[in-house]
């Protein structure tokens, strides 16, 4: 028997569904809290979050004061020649002295131009911009995984539209067979019809492997296999009824607005924190010094000395910066023309907002028109079909005339699936663009992820290795 890929790739989509059909449906709410909790690229994000979290007790560090230790210790040997008067010969001596020194060091900063303050104010400003950073990564993945899961459902449905038409052409390159072998019909009715086979043939194959592309995205977003899912419908009670509505909800909910004023401010404190540089630095400094050092005369008769010495001191330190070449107004002038910047990307990132609402409202409307156009057509283009093939048996119509007629209806039913999965799709595209695609509003059952939790675990330690989780 020959080789047929379309055959093993029909037997695969076959066991699929049949494997999806045994098993129990999954909603697509299910399938929403199974990727807020596994998805590989948002547990990432969560990640970076606790990271950027440490920079906040990196920052409060600069209160804290800083304590050093040192010790050394060395060995020094002395050969000393001499002539004593009215002598000829010479004489030395050899002493060596060892010591052992050991001082520890305090230094406590009592103002630093404000660059201290500044620098928690920025790291708190980083910590809940990126907060708003993590909420647009869920809303993302909660957005893919509505529009895989849909994805996977068109497909299939797709497939078996695919497969419905096959199975009619097949009866009737059949009875186009039957008709010319009687003398009732002709060559070309038959060559139509398996034509029209072959082409149907081809796209049962191609949305076989839509199918198991659609697959393989839902796994990828959700992590696991879809089993027996079900068009969920769109999600309108969440939606409001009117566009200007949407908008002025974006305004103060979306993510990418928030991470952009966060942003901005961050960008502030810096100016502060390099303008500080320019100010007088305050410091308390504290020394306790310990020294233990001994001598002695190889080969003499004298006894080994021995001494040791304590030291402790305290001294406040105000230094003032004068001039430094020029690098600390340079950067500076950097960190105004950042700030410049972080500025205008809020206007561009409430634009970007504005756009992206208007095309998803505009998606969601047309997909309900187009579902109201593609209804009456599916209506219209059965009554036709089914008129057509009547009026063929009476010979009032053509083989091709069934054809058409066949193509035309399955077309109308492409179109009708599209737009409901669309409908569907453009539902959720509108609630991400309003801000609000998040794990409460779409009551999903499972544990929230909340990242104030970690931020309060590392805030205020002083010393450790380990992170809350044990590592």
């Amino acid at each position: 028997m020959a080789f047929r890929p379309s055959l093993y790739m029909s037997a695969a989509v076959g066991l699929f569904l049949a494997l999806s059909g045994a098993v129990s449906a999954e909603t697509l709410q299910e399938a929403m809290s199974a990727a807020y909790a596994n998805n590989p690229s948002l547990n990432a994000a969560r990640a970076g979050m606790r990271a950027m979290d440490e920079n906040v007790p990196q920052a409060l560090s600069g209160y804290r004061p800083t304590i050093n230790g040192q010790i050394s210790t060395g060995l020094t040997a002395t050969d000393t020649r001499f002539r004593i008067k009215g002598s000829s010969n010479w004489a030395s001596t050899y002493t060596d002295t060892g010591a052992i020194q050991g001082q520890i060091q305090i230094v406590q900063p009592l103002y630093m131009g404000g660059r201290i303050d500044n620098g928690v104010k920025r790291a708190e400003s980083a910590v809940k911009a990126s907060r708003e950073q993590l909420r647009t990564a869920e809303q993302s993945t909660l957005l893919e995984t509505a529009a895989a899961y849909m994805n996977v459902i068109l497909s299939g449905q797709v497939l078996e539209l695919r497969q419905s038409n096959v199975a009619f052409l097949q009866e009737q390159v059949r009875a186009a067979n039957d008709r010319f072998s009687v003398g009732e019909g002709t060559r070309t009715d038959v060559s139509q019809a398996q034509a029209a086979l072959a082409a149907a043939t081809s796209s049962v194959s191609a949305a076989q492997a839509d199918l198991l592309t659609a697959r393989a995205s839902y796994i990828q977003v959700v992590g696991h296999e879809p089993k027996g899912l079900r068009s969920p419908g769109p999600i309108t009670k969440l939606l409001p009824a009117k566009l200007a509505v949407a908008v002025d909800a974006s305004r103060t909910e979306h993510p990418s607005i928030r991470q952009a004023i966060y942003n901005a401010d961050t960008a502030s404190y810096n100016v502060e924190i390099q303008e500080g540089a320019l100010l007088p630095s305050f410091v308390l400094q504290g020394t306790v010094s310990s020294a233990f050092a001994g001598s002695s005369v190889p080969g003499g008769s004298s006894t080994p000395e021995r001494a040791r010495t304590l030291e402790g001191s305290v001294a406040a330190v105000l230094s003032i910066p004068i001039y430094q070449g020029g690098g600390e107004y340079a950067t500076v002038r950097q960190a105004k023309e950042e700030l410049g910047q972080a500025k205008l990307q809020v206007d561009a990132a409430r634009m970007s907002v504005d756009a992206s609402l208007a095309q998803a409202w505009s998606a969601l409307e047309s997909a309900k028109a187009q579902i109201v156009a593609a209804e009456a057509s599916v209506t219209a283009s059965r009554l036709a079909l089914e008129g057509v093939v009547e009026e063929q048996k009476v010979g009032q119509r053509t083989t091709l005339d069934v054809l058409n007629a066949q193509s035309t209806l399955i077309d109308a039913r492409l179109s009708e699936v599209g737009a409901e999965t669309q409908l569907v799709v453009a539902s959720y595209r509108v609630l991400a663009a309003m801000g609000r695609l998040d794990r409460e509003r779409l009551g999903l059952k499972v544990t929230a992820y909340k990242p104030e939790r970690h931020y309060e675990q590392v805030r205020d330690k002083w010393i450790g290795l380990r992170t809350p989780d044990g590592r």
